[in-house]
């Protein structure tokens, strides 16, 4: 039970996909412009990725190393056209029409196939469904956050309601670039936290160098992140 205590709330926080991993910025930034369309997404990602996570740790012993990947990508892929027909019949209009496309790009969101590839192959069936809930949980809290910054600032309403502050807001806010200002800033805020952090507890923070284009190595990442004494350079 700690153990899935342990994976479900690294996802929260620790290795939060969005704020920590700096992953699935596409739907991040393209879905976050009011916070009812970032919850739609973020709760169709977290089912995607608990489900296909559970089914690719039952089948992760039969299923040859060569063709894994392609064998994930159909399960992932399954989910998805599950979890999007739902939102079709169930889900109101305009949030099925502004989540579009980005509904069947869950299948090449990278936190999924990373999560699958990186923990569902290598774990059980319970610990996989704790982690896949935890990390999509992070992440549609993530989004939450940036949609409620970015459609209270821009138009002044949270969840399309009225919160008689302003009528005219930012209106840059609620486009393309106010994403990037709004994600931006958290990712800046999120850092100076863990500096802060380690500054109290007399280490230096260092992210992961695993995190940079040129040494992508999600699979092999094992979480921690280096230490160092402030006195040395």
């Amino acid at each position: 039970m700690a153990s899935m205590i342990k994976e479900f709330a690294k996802g929260i926080w620790k290795e939060n996909p969005v704020l920590v991993l700096v992953l699935g910025m596409c739907p991040t930034l393209a879905t976050s412009s009011n916070a009812s369309n970032a919850v739609a997404m973020g709760l169709a990602t977290t089912f995607v990725l608990m489900c296909s996570n559970m089914v690719i740790s039952v089948i992760r012993n039969i299923v040859p190393d060569k063709i894994r990947i392609p064998c994930y990508i159909v399960v992932i892929a399954t989910f998805v056209t599950v979890v999007e027909l739902l939102m079709k019949a169930y889900a109101p209009v305009a949030i099925y029409q502004a989540l579009g496309i980005f509904l069947p790009l869950i299948v090449v969101n990278c936190i999924v196939l990373g999560r699958a590839e990186a923990f569902a192959s290598k774990n059980g069936i319970l610990l996989s469904c704790a982690d896949g809930l935890g990390m999509g949980l992070g992440f549609t809290i993530a989004l939450t956050i940036v949609g409620i910054i970015r459609e209270f600032l821009s138009a002044g309403t949270i969840f399309n309601i009225h919160m008689q502050c302003w009528d005219s807001g930012f209106a840059v806010l609620g486009q393309a670039p106010g994403g990037f200002i709004v994600l931006g800033l958290l990712l800046a805020g999120m850092n100076y936290w863990n500096m802060r952090k380690a500054q109290k507890a007399g280490i230096r923070y260092i992210p992961a160098p695993d995190f940079d284009c040129r040494h992508c190595a999600l699979c092999s990442w094992d979480g921690k992140m280096k230490k160092q004494p402030l006195n040395k350079k």
